[in-house]
């Protein structure tokens, strides 16, 4: 099966770097076709220009290739830290530019955009995975998880991906060598335990 791996984080010694490559590992491991992104590396350009906000454009050749890989993926594999309760500006970026209308959602014939659109998207299940310095119950009471409504809800959801699992790893600052090799070994069982157990395999 085809999954895309899209990791976004500056530093390429970083955990997030770590996690998006055992990831990477883990699915050459069970066989599969992936197709790796790391999105500072290559450059990606985060800004939606106008003319790309209509459905029927000549994309740049890069974005294309983007929103070509998603549609045909049947897994994703999304790996970000926390900044702010957000994504970082160039994985927003991607978002705003690669999942759009007739590549990974479509609205009924007759409504004009003001309805729910139904979902294109091929992915059986979406694994993110993010790093933070923040702890699950502060982030949980105090700032309402905005990740898990983001991907699950906003995105995912909307986009007819029907099983999304995220997992946050933290506090980073303060983990332990041992601490980031269990995490290591959550993320390589998570890829196995959902993408076998959703029959994905090829």
């Amino acid at each position: 099966m085809r999954i895309s791996v899209i990791l976004a984080h500056p530093e390429p010694g970083s955990f997030n770097h770590a996690i998006a490559e055992a990831a990477q590992e883990e699915c050459i491991h069970l066989g599969h076709d992936v197709r790796y992104h790391d999105l500072y590396a290559e450059g990606l350009n985060p800004v939606l220009p106008g003319k790309e906000t209509v459905r029927e454009v000549e994309l740049p050749p890069d974005i294309d290739g983007h929103c070509r890989e998603l549609a045909e993926a049947e897994g994703i594999i999304i790996v970000h830290p926390n900044w702010w309760g957000q994504p970082p500006a160039i994985l927003k970026g991607w978002i705003d530019r690669v999942i759009r209308p007739g590549v990974a959602y479509e609205f009924l014939e007759g409504d004009s955009g003001e309805g729910i659109p139904r979902g294109l998207l091929k992915v059986r299940a979406a694994l993110i995975f993010n790093t933070s310095n923040t702890e699950s119950n502060r982030e949980r009471k105090v700032f309402g998880d905005p990740l898990d409504t983001l991907w699950k809800n906003c995105i995912f959801g909307l986009c007819g991906v029907p099983s999304v699992y995220r997992r946050m790893f933290n506090v980073i600052a303060t983990s332990t060598p041992g601490q980031r090799a269990a995490w290591l070994g959550e993320v390589k069982n998570a890829v196995r335990g959902y993408y076998r157990r959703h029959g994905m395999q090829d």
